[in-house]
């Protein structure tokens, strides 16, 4: 028996980016946000904590999501026990950093596509079918460059995103049709997120903020406001993929030197990992 009368959002991935920013961007319109994140109980409440806090409604769990029934399981328990998921946010990353061929093992490669694509195909059909019966939902799922652009060292990342994307697209030529709305947000560029890029970077994550210059990293919670954009499109006018990055970023289709294309060099600043 569903114990909230609000719409729900569900965030598979809420980290102290952007699936916290988006939880707590959605709760303030009045949804219940629903948080699965994969470690850190103590960083997980703490999201529930500011939610409430700032008067809206949130409830948190531990979710190993590359472990087959985990997403499954949670749709079920939170259309049964919380209420209906009105929007569903995948926001889990598959980045491992760059890596040579005979540097990646296959187990690396397939937790890549796990987390990267197998779990959005999960995701969707366990949460579809109640959102085709009720006529209407929507999901988000947050993407990166490397969906659209294989670089060196990115043989797992570039697979399993560009996965993601053609899956946002089968899902969408489908599921449009019956009220369906997916969204593939391409993140092209560094995000302030202190569990992800924070992460990767360790000490340097600050020198690297700094360098990056004045608004030269996308703040999470600027970033939900696009997200919360898409869930409230009509669906005379849906965007089904979008691509952002901060204003001084050179985007992702055109990251190349003038020089570059009649000269042969390389671009000096080495191959992008996002």
């Amino acid at each position: 028996m569903a114990t909230s009368d609000k719409p729900v959002l569900l965030v598979i991935g809420a980290g102290a980016g952007i699936g916290g920013h988006v939880a707590a961007r959605f709760a303030r319109e009045g949804y219940h946000a629903v948080l699965a994140r994969r470690s850190d109980e103590e960083g997980l409440q703490r999201l529930v904590a500011e939610i409430e806090e700032a008067g809206g409604s949130a409830t948190g769990t531990l979710l190993n999501a590359s472990e087959d029934g985990t997403i499954e399981e949670l749709v079920e328990h939170t259309e049964h026990d919380v209420g209906p998921i009105h929007c569903a946010l995948y926001n889990l990353g598959a980045q491992i950093g760059n890596r040579a061929l005979h540097d990646t093992p296959h187990r690396t490669f397939e937790l890549g596509w796990r987390l990267g694509c197998f779990g959005l195909f999960r995701l969707a059909h366990a949460a579809f079918p109640a959102m085709v019966g009720r006529g209407h939902g929507t999901l988000l799922v947050t993407s990166a460059t490397a969906a659209v652009r294989g670089n060196e060292g990115q043989h797992s990342h570039a697979a399993a995103m560009a996965g993601r994307r053609m899956l946002c697209q089968t899902l969408n030529a489908e599921f449009a049709p019956q009220g369906i709305h997916v969204a593939h947000v391409v993140v092209d560029g560094s995000v302030d997120a202190p569990d992800t890029l924070g992460k990767l970077l360790g000490d340097r994550f600050e020198a690297y903020k700094a360098s990056k210059g004045e608004d030269g990293v996308i703040d999470p919670a600027a970033l939900a406001e696009t997200y919360w954009h898409l869930a409230q499109q009509p669906r005379n006018a849906w965007t089904h993929e979008l691509d952002l990055r901060p204003w001084t970023d050179t985007p992702w289709w055109n990251d190349i030197p003038i020089g570059a294309i009649d000269t042969g060099t390389s671009d000096s600043r080495g191959p992008r990992s996002k």
